[in-house]
């Protein structure tokens, strides 16, 4: 997992939560992490978030606080603060909870009612409602004060999974699966052995060994979706790890059909939340290609799609554009 401190970049609207950067907030009792831990494994889990729970959204309380920021060393967290007197804030937290259903689980909702939680509105110093704070690593990021529409949401929704990858922050929740345990009901998820193997690898920094691992596990069982999600956003770190944006940016510039130049740079734009940009780059590099190189740049297309999710819009517009460049 990177040690790097985390950083908002262009993030939209933020507000300033620096000293919550190393604590939880006061009074939140302390919860073990084993529920949480089971849903990074570098992004193949699915059905981890808070206490196992599944589901694109989950009720966020004084009391349970502290398992939701352990929660966010594996899957990010999106806090919404909302407040019943301003019916406008719930209504925000309906459009994220509607945004988040088409993110396949990348990142979990997590509703506050903050008159209903004096700590958490205390420890977060909230003025006003609606606002939005993404948690990674335990760590808030800021993201929005106020009521944001779809079209502001989905970029800097972007960003902050970026910013989620770059940390090894990678597991999803079920959304599948949601409301399948009964009212109260905890469930606990264990990872596959291999997929265990490859979150511990990744823990300790060996994307090598958790590549390894996620390989081992699809050699096992070909059709196994969460292996392979997890081994193509493991391979997204390994080729961008101490990547500089600017040096690569230059190189691609200088060579505009070498295909590892050009690849990185998609790989950087994925992380950085362009992913459009990404797609795009690639796209006019299969059509600027034959042969072998045309052949690569494809599949280094294909292997983004796996990160970004089969479901994406931008991927399903994306396959159709790579369609016609092919044929």
């Amino acid at each position: 997992m990177s040690d790097r401190p985390l950083t908002t970049g262009g993030l939209r609207g933020a507000i300033d939560l620096t000293a919550l950067r190393s604590q939880p907030p006061s009074g939140a009792p302390s919860a073990a992490a084993g529920g949480s831990a089971a849903g990074a494994a570098g992004g193949a889990a699915a059905g981890a978030g808070v206490a196992g729970r599944t589901g694109v959204v989950v009720e966020g309380t004084d009391t349970n606080f502290q398992e939701i920021a352990n929660a966010s060393v594996g899957v990010p967290m999106l806090l919404v603060l909302w407040a019943a007197q301003i019916p406008e804030s719930l209504d925000y937290l309906d459009t994220v909870v509607a945004v988040a259903g088409s993110y396949e689980g990348r990142f979990q909702v997590v509703s506050v009612n903050v008159e209903e939680n004096p700590t958490l509105l205390r420890a977060f110093q909230v003025q006003s409602v609606p606002v939005t704070i993404g948690l990674i690593q335990g760590q808030p990021v800021p993201m929005f004060a106020g009521i944001q529409p779809d079209t502001a949401l989905r970029p800097v929704l972007d960003e902050f999974l970026g910013l989620a990858v770059q940390h090894g922050v990678t597991g999803r929740v079920d959304i599948a699966g949601a409301g399948a345990a009964p009212e109260g009901e905890e469930v606990e998820e264990q990872l596959p052995p291999l997929h265990q193997e490859a979150y511990d690898a990744i823990e300790r920094g060996d994307l090598d060994g958790a590549a390894t691992a996620y390989q081992q596990a699809l050699k096992q069982n070909p059709a196994d979706a969460d292996a392979e999600l997890g081994l193509a956003q493991v391979g997204l770190m390994q080729r961008t790890d101490g990547a500089d944006l600017q040096a690569a940016r230059a190189a691609a510039a200088e060579h505009p059909t070498d295909v590892a130049a050009q690849g990185l740079v998609a790989d950087l734009d994925v992380l950085g939340g362009h992913v459009e940009d990404a797609f795009l780059r690639l796209l006019d590099l299969v059509r600027a290609t034959a042969g072998e190189e045309r052949e690569q740049a494809k599949n280094h297309l294909l292997q983004l799609f796996a990160v970004v999710g089969s479901h994406d819009e931008r991927v399903r517009k994306a396959r159709t554009a790579l369609m016609s460049a092919l044929f």
